[in-house]
């Protein structure tokens, strides 16, 4: 069996980032952005961090409903790879 040429655009490969962790770590401390740190990334994440500060705590409402969908339907970290079970 040979192996799919390389596709440019598609990275190789899946993350080193669990699902799990990141989607829990967003669900507990999402309003923070920390599952978005976790996953490399850190522009969603300053932003939900900023979104909650600025709405008082309910911005992390958005850091909740982040972490159930990443839980769900997985994600994929800075490098585009996907997230592993």
């Amino acid at each position: 069996m040979t192996t799919p040429p390389m596709q440019p655009g598609y990275p190789q490969g899946v993350s080193d980032k669990s699902k799990v962790v990141a989607g829990v770590l967003q669900i507990l401390l999402g309003g923070f952005g920390v599952g978005r740190f976790y996953m490399g990334d850190t522009k969603t994440g300053v932003i939900q961090l900023i979104v909650t500060l600025v709405t008082c705590g309910i911005g992390s409402l958005w850091g909740l409903i982040d972490g159930i969908l990443i839980l769900v339907n997985g994600g994929v970290d800075a490098q585009g790879r996907p997230l592993r079970d």
